[in-house]
């Protein structure tokens, strides 16, 4: 009977150690300024200190507030304004990827109280209308002077004249290195940089969008690597310049498909003959995948190569 009960009373001291709280370790709360705002939410749910760490120290809101997934179609105005209210007005870089629920009212309280804004990123925020990304940009321009990039492909019904008013805005803010920087080529392969880079980059130009001087639209404009294009490039000036629907682009390496009919894919992505040439083709229809969709390959494992999707639901399935 005596050792059960010592059993027993260690049994019950193991279970109420098990329940005092533990404090993280000095370390962790160190690195809360360099986490992405997931994470860095996901932080303040996980015990009482690092609540309180996350929502009373200013240090991981001063400078970038960079929403993507999984945050992004969950972000309303409402939350947007707790977040950035955080940066007590020293807001440098607001990077909302694919926001579908922010307005232009949500979006303006954020640049009212933030005026030092220098990177503002709203590419695909569909709730937004060219007047209020106006509106943003001419509050960010005649403040502080401060709006050195813009991103806003996807937002809806930008025309000519809207995309001239922004400009007109943004050129308050150049200087000489902004107008080398704008003048930069776009190129097609570029596009799978990541929305945000902290250090500047050539491939960062100053505005994302352009007038497509073939179909007179506002969409991303690209120029060509082939070198016969370049070469006539400089002779015709827009002989090869253009956005993704008026001049097809090989997705591997970025060029035109020029005179010739774009390769077939498995994927249905634009390739040259030369990348389709060089890329595995599907054992079955001789098709390739791009380096993009290389996880829709099937591995049959009495072969080598692979199937593609289409191919596999014909034969094995």
């Amino acid at each position: 009977m005596e050792i059960s009960h010592v059993v027993e009373d260690k049994e019950h001291q193991a279970e109420d150690e098990d329940e005092v709280p533990t404090v993280p370790r000095e370390a962790l709360f160190l690195v809360l300024a360099y986490l992405p705002l997931f994470e860095l939410l996901a932080m303040s749910e996980v015990c009482v200190s690092l609540r309180d760490a996350v929502h009373k120290d200013v240090l991981p809101w001063l400078d970038n507030i960079i929403v993507e997934r999984p945050l992004n179609l969950r972000l309303s105005d409402e939350i947007l304004m707790k977040i950035t209210s955080k940066a007590i007005g020293r807001l440098k870089t607001l990077a909302l990827v694919n926001c579908l629920k922010i307005t232009d009212d949500g979006l303006q309280w954020v640049i009212d109280k933030n005026p030092l804004i220098n990177k503002l990123y709203i590419p695909a925020c569909t709730g937004l209308t060219p007047e209020g990304v106006i509106r943003a940009v001419k509050t960010l321009s005649e403040g502080h002077h401060s709006l050195k990039s813009l991103r806003i492909n996807g937002i809806y019904n930008i025309k000519k004249e809207h995309l001239e008013t922004i400009l007109s805005y943004l050129q308050m803010n150049l200087s000489q290195q902004d107008m080398q920087r704008k003048q930069q080529p776009t190129l097609y392969h570029n596009r799978k940089f990541p929305i945000f880079r902290n250090e500047e980059s050539d491939h960062d130009p100053m505005l994302d969008v352009d007038i497509c001087p073939k179909c007179n639209d506002v969409r991303v404009v690209y120029e060509c690597l082939r070198e016969t294009c370049k070469r006539k490039t400089e002779l015709l000036s827009t002989e090869c310049r253009g956005c993704n629907l008026c001049i097809p682009r090989c997705e591997e390496c970025g060029r035109c498909t020029g005179s010739e009919e774009p390769e077939e894919t498995a994927c249905g992505d634009d390739l040259c003959s030369e990348c389709w040439l060089q890329l595995p083709k599907c054992n079955f229809c001789n098709r390739p995948y791009c380096n993009q969709h290389t996880n829709r390959q099937y591995k049959i494992s009495s072969s080598t190569g692979f199937v593609c999707d289409v191919c596999h639901i014909s034969y094995y399935c």
